[in-house]
């Protein structure tokens, strides 16, 4: 029953990206090796997007280790478990809390063991700041660790970027490019050589502006109208050359229809749920589940309506319109 949810729940999950974006993009997949104990190690920019996208878009159904905090609602804790997440509990939580993860990475090499796959956010936190923060070793801790329990495995390490040319707005382009696998030396002592190596096939995936300067950078990219979510357009053009593909400049129209189209889904993110958010990285988060979980409900409602003799032809142009308005709609870069 587990695996039968597990499966529907991927796959409904699946076609709401692709409606809340307006393009995702995967390079690199066949860098994806089969049978093999796999720790996907990720950058991380947009809270609950990066691991569904992940999740959804490779041809691997992956165990995600996220952190503890989101497990304290029991209702959100059985969703989390049905779409194989793992908690990681931090020293923000409280000192008590970490032997907890002892629980965890015994699951982690359990996976590993039977060829299973692993995604982690080796930064150990998210940013909307588009580049490769330090990596902490919860990987190579996680690595060594299966090899101590089981020697014979050859655990691989396969580095995945993720990014996004708007991280708060739906109808934008999501890419995703997966590396070459890195193969883990069993020798614990090369545990920071491994990290340096996972992290340098991070950052030839990403784009990686500068700390320094960094909000004039941005606005400058943005100014040019260069890619942001393409690495090497913006490598290019920070080394000074001409901008190769220009991103296009995008009208408001389709984003205002698809808000009036879509009111009482709109009211709800703006007077109920965007005044409670405190961490902006999960502004997309939020407007994704409230489409992914109202929507439905709300075109239902609007179907049903069709059929009443009164009303029936005001019901069938606002479905019309609201399915219109999520073509037209597209935001620009930010």
């Amino acid at each position: 029953m587990r695996i039968f949810l597990y499966t529907s729940l991927r796959f409904l999950i699946k076609i709401a990206l692709n409606v809340y974006y307006k393009r995702i993009l995967v390079e690199g997949l066949e860098n994806v090796p089969k049978n093999q104990p796999l720790i996907l190690v990720a950058n991380h920019q947009n809270a609950l997007l990066d691991p569904l996208l992940i999740g959804t878009q490779l041809p691997i159904q992956p165990y995600f280790l996220t952190r503890a905090a989101v497990f304290l609602n029991p209702v959100i804790t059985y969703f989390l478990n049905l779409i194989q997440m793992l908690p990681v509990y931090r020293v923000i939580d409280g000192f008590s809390t970490i032997p907890k993860n002892q629980k965890t990475f015994q699951k982690t090499e359990e996976i590993l063991r039977s060829k299973g796959s692993v995604l982690i956010f080796a930064e150990g936190n998210h940013s909307l700041v588009r580049n490769i923060r330090p990596l902490s070793k919860g990987f190579t801790r996680m690595a060594y660790g299966a090899l101590a329990q089981s020697p014979e495995i050859q655990p691989l390490i396969l580095p995945i970027g993720i990014q996004y040319s708007t991280h708060k707005k739906s109808a934008g382009l999501a890419r995703i490019s997966i590396g070459k696998t890195i193969p883990v030396n069993p020798d614990p002592a090369q545990a920071l050589k491994l990290t340096k190596e996972v992290e340098k096939a991070l950052k030839s995936l990403v784009v990686d502006i500068p700390d320094e300067n960094y909000p004039e950078t941005l606005s400058n990219l943005l100014a040019n109208h260069v890619d942001v979510s393409n690495k090497q357009e913006v490598d290019h053009f920070l080394a000074g050359k001409p901008v190769l593909n220009k991103v296009k400049s995008v009208g408001s129209l389709g984003n205002k229809l698809m808000k009036i189209f879509h009111l009482p889904l709109y009211w709800i993110w703006l007077y109920g749920i965007a005044p409670k958010i405190e961490d902006e990285v999960f502004t997309g988060t939020w407007k994704f589940l409230i489409g992914a979980a109202l929507a439905p409900p709300y075109y239902l409602l609007i179907f049903l309506c069709c059929f009443h003799p009164e009303y029936g032809s005001w019901a069938i142009s606002l479905l019309l319109m609201a399915w219109i308005s999520l073509g037209l709609n597209e935001n620009s870069q930010e």
